[in-house]
């Protein structure tokens, strides 16, 4: 086997080709510098359970304005959308043929009492006849005069009644208020022909107090009856109180309060929830007009339970993965690790509820989220935990924050800044230098 030789010029194109490929590798990339992540401690304080819902109002009294009689409208004296007291006058119906009706009627009763003053008269001279000259009238007269008067009578009893028939519908020719309230509008102008108990002519709702409906899901339903049961809460059975709050649409919170008045006997099997009932006052001021009115949009919060204490955060640090809650908390060594909570009600202030999952002396990622992965180091910049409330930032000041203790690994390691640099590294600007003038 034949040896192979290599010229002299052969092994030093080689050689220049190999070093040139050394030379071209780049320097290693400095460890990048842990992201700055705002961690705050959760706050811990007393909180009231509750569930929220949305809801309808509805007037306690509504009633619709249909005449008792038939006739012609005349008068219509009350001004549309306007408040009205029970007893003031609405409509009026022409009452002419009514009151001849009932001027008819009162002829008729004159009538027959005239004729009962007669019976009396004729049955009173006839026994006093008897009592002077016995027998001078006989018996058979005598009950003819007792039947007589009785029939007249009778007759005057039932055209009595016969004119307070008139009377009312003459009474009723005059449409009144039922209730106190506010009245719609005109439904018929005058002129029209309105017929009795049919025609619709206007309505009236009541507005104080306001009745607040809305459905309340099997799931709180239980939950409520579990805790009745167990007793942390009082049932309205036991005569208590049990308070109700109402937010209005471009209202912060719940400033409203009443109470609930009414619990349906049946969920809906459609829906699976159960109608609920509460009560508001709608006063009006002075110099303004009433807040609510039936059929309005409105946020309900119903309390569960009695106050407790609670750890809460802010709402954007929680995050969420296919239903799972979660939070990223920051350990002694600086590390952030993933943590799964279980949360609770949205506080006014914007902190959440945390029922499982995390301690109060813990350091939890307020921030900067999607920087934030979990087994990876962070430089943590301790704060107050942030709410939408400035006044609760107080409960943990900045000044009082304990910053977490750093990590080794992040600790600047002296001897690092001794080293001197690698020796490809120093020779790189003359390796460049001697590429770029190769033969």
């Amino acid at each position: 086997m034949q040896a192979i030789r290599l010229s002299p010029l052969l092994v030093g194109v080689l050689l220049s080709t190999t070093l040139s490929g050394c030379a071209r590798r780049t320097p290693r990339p400095a460890p990048a510098e842990p992201s700055a992540i705002p961690v705050s401690k959760p706050i811990t304080r007393q909180i009231t359970d509750y569930v929220d819902f949305t809801g309808r109002t509805e007037a306690v009294q509504s009633v619709d304005i249909r005449p008792r009689t038939t006739g012609y409208l005349v008068k219509m004296p009350f001004t549309e959308g306007s408040d009205v007291k029970a007893g003031d006058l609405l409509f009026e119906i022409d009452p002419r043929p009514y009151q001849a009706q009932l001027d008819q009627a009162q002829g008729q009763v004159n009538l027959y009492q005239a004729q009962l003053k007669l019976a009396r008269t004729t049955y009173a001279r006839d026994r006093a006849i008897n009592r002077i000259t016995p027998n001078a009238v006989s018996d058979q007269q005598l009950d003819q005069d007792v039947a007589a008067l009785d029939e007249a009578d009778a007759r005057v009893k039932a055209y009595e009644k016969n004119m307070e028939v008139y009377r009312l519908n003459h009474e009723f020719t005059r449409v009144v208020s039922p209730i106190a309230g506010m009245i719609s509008r005109y439904y018929l102008t005058l002129g029209n022909l309105v017929n009795q108990d049919q025609t619709l002519l206007t309505t009236i709702v009541s507005l104080d107090p306001m009745y607040a409906y809305f459905d309340l899901d099997e799931p709180t339903m239980l939950r409520i009856r579990r805790a009745i049961n167990e007793g942390r809460l009082k049932s309205r059975a036991s005569g208590i109180r049990l308070p109700l709050y109402m937010g209005l649409q471009g209202e912060p919170g719940y400033p409203h309060e009443g109470e609930i008045d009414f619990v349906n006997n049946q969920l809906n099997p459609t829906t699976g929830s159960i109608l609920v009932r509460g009560v508001f006052a709608n006063p009006k001021p002075q110099t303004g007009v009433r807040l609510l009115s039936p059929g309005m949009f409105v946020r309900i919060r119903l309390p569960i339970g009695q106050p407790h204490p609670a750890v809460l955060v802010i709402d954007r640090a929680i995050s969420s993965d296919q239903g799972i809650k979660y939070v990223y908390v920051v350990d002694e060594k600086n590390v952030a690790q993933y943590r799964k909570v279980t949360t609770g009600s949205l506080q006014d202030d914007g902190l959440r509820v945390i029922t499982s999952g995390l301690t109060a002396d813990e350091w939890v990622v307020v921030g900067g989220l999607q920087q934030v992965q979990p087994k990876t180091a962070v430089k943590p910049e301790p704060m107050a935990m942030p709410s939408l409330d400035s006044t609760e930032s107080a409960e943990n000041p900045p000044s009082a924050v304990e910053e977490p203790a750093p990590s080794e690994k992040a600790k600047p390691d002296p001897k690092e800044k001794a080293k001197p640099a690698p020796k490809e590294e120093a020779r790189e600007p003359a390796r460049s230098g001697a590429q770029a003038g190769r033969p």
